[in-house]
C-alpha cells in the first residue's frame, strides 16, 4: 500500500478523468518569448530558498532535506498531507518544495511516470473540468495559449500510467497564494520559479508517487 511513511526520514532544513484527447492551441512560443516570460515571473535577485514575494509560509519555500535510505534518485514523491513535493537526489537528500493539490474528490493518489516535459505549455480543460466550472473553463475548450496567465504556468510535467496520459500534471500556477492548500482540479501546483528549478533537474521516465491526502498528520521526524 502506498503510504507517506515509505519515503521520508526528516522534514528539517537541509534537506481528473481523462477524455478522448485535448485540442491544443494553435501556436508555440519562440525562445525569445519564453525567456521574456521567465523573466516576468521570476522576482529580481531571485534566491530559491529565501525569495518570497508571494507571502508563502516559510516552510513551503524550497529547501534540501534528508530522505530515507534506498529511494531512487530522480524520482518524485508528493506528500499531499503536508503539501510537499520531494525530488530525490543522489547521496541521501531531496529537494523539498511547497505545493497545492487537488480539491476534495479531485486529487488522485497513485504511482505515475513522467513521460513528457514542456516549457510554457498550452492548457486544455477536460470535459469534466468544463462541466464543473463552465463559466471559467468553457472558453478554453479549444486550448489556452501559453503565457504567464496560462493555468499550467511556466512548466509542466505530464503524468502517465503506462502509455496513457492521465491529464494530471505537476505544473506552475499563476495563483501562487494557493500553495499549501487544496485548490486545483487534480494536478499538483507549484510557484513558477520553483517548478522552473525542478524542471531542469527532472528527466522523463522517472516515477512520481502521489500519496493520499488523508493520513496521520504532517511529517515531523521519523518514518
Amino acid at each position: 500500500m502506498l503510504t507517506r511513511r515509505h519515503f521520508i526520514v526528516t522534514a528539517t532544513a537541509l534537506f481528473s478523468a481523462p477524455v478522448a484527447g485535448p485540442a491544443f492551441a494553435s501556436t508555440w512560443p519562440t525562445e525569445a518569448e519564453k525567456a521574456a516570460w521567465d523573466a516576468q515571473v521570476t522576482p529580481p535577485d531571485f534566491d530559491l530558498a529565501t525569495t518570497n514575494p508571494w507571502g508563502l509560509h516559510p516552510r513551503l519555500l524550497p529547501q534540501r532535506v534528508e530522505a530515507r535510505a534506498g529511494l531512487v534518485p530522480g524520482d518524485i514523491h508528493v506528500d499531499a498531507v503536508a503539501r510537499y513535493l520531494y525530488h530525490i537526489e543522489a547521496g541521501g537528500t531531496a529537494m523539498r518544495y511547497g505545493v497545492a493539490i487537488g480539491r476534495d474528490g479531485l486529487y488522485e493518489p497513485g504511482t505515475y511516470t513522467i513521460r513528457r516535459k514542456v516549457e510554457w505549455p498550452h492548457w486544455t480543460p477536460t470535459a469534466n473540468m468544463i462541466r464543473r466550472d463552465p463559466e471559467n473553463n468553457a472558453q478554453y475548450a479549444d486550448g489556452m495559449e501559453p503565457g504567464p496567465g496560462n493555468a499550467l504556468g511556466s512548466r509542466a510535467l505530464y503524468l502517465f500510467v503506462g502509455e496513457r496520459d492521465t491529464y494530471l500534471r505537476i505544473h506552475g500556477t499563476p495563483a501562487p497564494r494557493s500553495i499549501g492548500t487544496r485548490a486545483s482540479s487534480g494536478c499538483v501546483r507549484m510557484v513558477m520559479p520553483h517548478i522552473n528549478h525542478l524542471y531542469e533537474q527532472v528527466e522523463t521516465g522517472v516515477t512520481a508517487f502521489l500519496y493520499p491526502a488523508e493520513g496521520d498528520g504532517p511529517i515531523t521526524a521519523q518514518s
